[in-house]
């Protein structure tokens, strides 16, 4: 029979010396085992467990909500969050009334990619957006996330080195199992008609797509933000506003000189 994964997360109301050995040793009478464990956030800490039914996290919830030193505050079948949580030691911050948009800042690369590559290993169509000013990593993170998820990346529209937009992809270029990447700002500045069939053509495909500066597009483009399942914003720092008014020629296109490429 296989096992059954479960998160179990708990508030510490006192840190008296033994607790952890404690709930250890209460999972281990219940024949639950511990697969990952660490502290996640302010005085909190995450347990990923394994075990054989659902009576014993039953029985396991019943004796933790007896005990003073604890509050339980997770109990459930684990998430991407809470993988991510329990790897990490801290929680994405997650946008209080959009919950399909997720925040980062420059600082928090690694878990930004380590997120980004468990999406990418899902099967079928995701399209996700990414918003975030110039330079602060945006390209740069999803060629990451492709290669901790060892997926090959495509791009149809980029800035990364010179302006680049795909007119045509070869035969064995359309393949679920790639990451194709756009710049929204680059697709629809400076795309032609040939260039938006073949973003069509790409978005039809139950593959990853990935858009950066997602709300460019959705202006210029038939498609709405109701169309993405992720949104990513990534800042400098917390406070940073990402606005589109940088955005222009100057400073997207040709910063060092380079009149780019089509093909």
């Amino acid at each position: 029979m296989a096992k059954l994964e479960w998160y179990l997360e708990y508030q510490i109301q006192k840190n008296r010396p033994g607790l952890l050995g404690d709930i250890s040793s209460l999972l281990g009478m219940l024949r639950i085992n511990i697969v990952t464990i660490n502290g996640v956030d302010d005085k909190r800490r995450g347990l990923l467990l394994k075990c054989d039914s659902y009576e014993q996290i039953q029985r396991l919830e019943s004796i933790l909500n007896t005990m003073d030193n604890i509050t339980v505050t997770k109990l459930r079948q684990p998430k991407l969050r809470d993988r991510l949580a329990v790897r990490h030691g801290r929680y994405i911050q997650r946008d209080a009334d959009d919950k399909k948009t997720f925040r980062f800042v420059r600082d928090e690369l690694g878990i930004l990619v380590d997120f980004m590559a468990e999406m990418f290993k899902r099967e079928g169509h995701k399209l996700i957006g990414i918003r975030g000013m110039p330079r602060v990593g945006k390209t740069e993170s999803i060629v990451a996330a492709s290669v901790c998820a060892n997926k090959r990346w495509l791009f149809l529209s980029s800035t990364l080195l010179k302006q680049t937009i795909r007119s045509q992809l070869i035969a064995d270029e359309y393949n679920v199992d790639h990451v194709f990447i756009l710049d929204g700002v680059v697709t629809t500045k400076r795309g032609n008609e040939r260039h938006m069939q073949l973003v069509r053509e790409v978005m039809r495909l139950p593959a990853t797509k990935v858009v950066e500066h997602p709300d460019v597009f959705v202006q210029n483009t038939e498609y709405t933000m109701d169309d993405f399942d992720y949104i990513i914003e990534l800042r400098h720092d917390p406070d940073e506003e990402i606005t589109y008014e940088l955005v222009d020629d100057r400073q997207m296109f040709d910063p060092s000189g380079f009149n780019g490429f089509e093909f």
